[in-house]
């Protein structure tokens, strides 16, 4: 049975990203907490922690650092239900979450601002685009994830939050320029677009769409990892971009910016994928929900 005082230490580097934010989080000397974690090496019997700038988890530290998490949420639970039975007053439990950033952009903070306060928990929210969210949880890195894949991860429970619609948009005076001839193969090949990075692929999906192939042509692109600058930038002139629907209703509305074809949108169904067992599970996945439900349309996929 491993020392909790030990793991504790072992989990505050990790997610602090170093000995010495550990050190202040945990009240105590950075050799404090050196010590801490080279005992729980020595008796694991191989190194836990990478000592790079972040400090991060081996594979093996990653399983500890769960435990303990485990263990936290556990110990909190049970003084919260039998007074003087486990720690209370503690430090606040910290739960790793992958969320892609047009999620957070439109909907999730509502629900991240009533799991901080409902359940009293700290939220290390991680970005990572919604076809790769699921590979973070795979690996151990978070407890939950939103995410474009259906299909449970192993030891989670996947869950339908609806479809964030996305818009292929750009200003009118970028249309005129571009877009004059009409929408097609040619003039997407040479009118600039907005990628979020190099995992982005709405773009290239949105035109495959349209031209009904498989395979998009390759498009000139600037580069921009921010949701609200792809708007910023669609509105500016700078490029065309898929643009999540909540965030340019209005500018659409107001004709400052346009469609490139009407009517014509790019749906991303997204899910929820919780680990099972955790004991905040479904407290977390009942606001997530609700939080998604007041903004994604409804997706008729079931929940596995």
């Amino acid at each position: 049975m491993y020392d909790y005082t030990l793991l504790e230490a072992l989990a505050a580097v990790v997610r602090e990203g170093s000995f010495e934010r550990a050190a202040r989080a945990l009240h105590l000397t950075p050799s404090a907490v050196s010590q801490r974690v080279r005992l729980l090496e020595e008796r694991a019997g191989q190194v836990l922690v990478v000592r790079d700038t972040p400090t991060r988890a081996t594979e093996a530290g990653a399983r500890l650092c769960r435990h303990q998490e485990q263990v936290a949420l556990l110990e909190r639970a049970l003084a919260a239900e039998l007074p003087g039975a486990g720690p209370s007053g503690g430090q606040r439990v910290t739960l790793p979450i992958a969320v892609n950033a047009d999620s957070l952009a439109t909907w999730f903070v509502p629900a991240a601002a009533r799991i901080a306060d409902g359940l009293d928990l700290l939220l290390d929210i991680s970005l990572e685009d919604q076809d790769h969210t699921a590979e973070r949880l795979r690996r151990g890195e978070v407890v939950a994830a939103v995410t474009a894949l259906d299909k449970p991860v192993p030891g989670c429970r996947s869950v339908p939050l609806g479809t964030l619609d996305y818009r292929a948009t750009a200003s009118p005076a970028f249309c005129a320029r571009w877009f004059a001839a009409g929408v097609d193969a040619a003039t997407l090949a040479q009118a600039p677009s907005l990628t979020f990075s190099r995992r982005d692929r709405l773009q290239t999906a949105w035109v495959a769409q349209w031209l009904g192939t498989a395979e998009a042509p390759a498009l000139p692109t600037h580069w921009l990892p921010s949701t609200q600058a792809f708007v910023d930038a669609s509105l500016a002139g700078l490029g065309w971009g898929m643009n999540p629907e909540p965030l340019v209703r209005e500018a659409l509305a107001q004709g400052c910016l346009q469609e490139l074809v009407p009517g014509r949108p790019l749906g991303v169904p997204l899910y929820w994928q919780c680990r099972q067992g955790l004991p905040v599970a479904a407290a977390l996945t009942r606001e997530v929900l609700a939080a998604a439900a007041a903004v994604l349309p409804a997706s008729a996929a079931p929940s596995r």
